[in-house]
């Protein structure tokens, strides 16, 4: 007996319709790969990139983990990168958090869940580099949405920082990194008006970003 066969019945429903909308979708999608962006994204369940954005699969490439998090050590990562700004020649990286991030929450907490301990002492770096900034908050609430923020904030610096993207800019590659939230409560994604185009923009949307971070409505996010 096949295990989860209501999974592959429902395969067979969705490449059905597909193939109805579009019969040759399947044979293009086979001969050639050319995504225009690059998505690296929690891994929460909740955040599917493709179905966010309404692109159809081969129109996005896409990295996530927990806390869509950007290691300059996490050879994973940095071969996605590699492999999409230089093999795929993607136009655009986007770096997408979302609010209610349990990975951000632990960090926020500084609670002990065990080897992911390790994973999330990046995101407790940003808590400590930002601690002024989320200190003058008054509810846990609005620490939690603010550090989501602030990690993608800081998770696009480590992108532009990279020596793919570094190197890519520096032969004159077209190649934008965006800093976006996605909100689980209403589906809809924000711009943190982060986009770097270019190394020497970087200081200079980081300050517009946290401009726009610290003069946000609470409880609208």
């Amino acid at each position: 007996m096949r295990y989860l066969s209501h999974l592959f019945e429902q395969n067979r429903a969705w490449a059905a319709d597909v193939t109805r909308q579009d019969p040759d979708f399947f044979q293009r999608l086979s001969r050639q790969q050319a995504p225009q962006y690059l998505w690296i994204g929690c891994a929460d369940s909740r955040v599917p990139a493709n179905q966010i954005t309404g692109l159809l699969p081969g129109e996005m490439f896409v990295h996530r983990n927990v806390a869509n998090v950007v290691a300059h050590t996490d050879l994973n990562c940095l071969s996605t990168i590699h492999f999409a700004v230089e093999v795929l020649k993607v136009s655009h990286i986007i770096v997408c958090g979302h609010y209610g991030c349990g990975g951000v929450l632990a960090a926020l907490r500084d609670v002990r869940l065990g080897l992911i301990d390790n994973w999330l002492r990046h995101v407790q770096d940003v808590r400590w580099h930002y601690r002024e900034l989320l200190s003058g908050l008054e509810t846990e609430g609005q620490r939690h949405d603010l550090l989501c923020e602030l990690n993608v904030i800081s998770q696009v610096i480590n992108v532009s920082q990279t020596t793919v993207v570094r190197e890519a800019w520096s032969r004159g590659q077209a190649l934008a990194i965006h800093g976006w939230v996605y909100g689980l409560q209403d589906g809809l994604l924000r711009d943190l008006d982060m986009c770097v185009t270019a190394e020497s923009e970087l200081l200079a949307r980081e300050a517009a970003a946290l401009a726009r971070a610290g003069q946000r409505t609470w409880g609208s996010a």
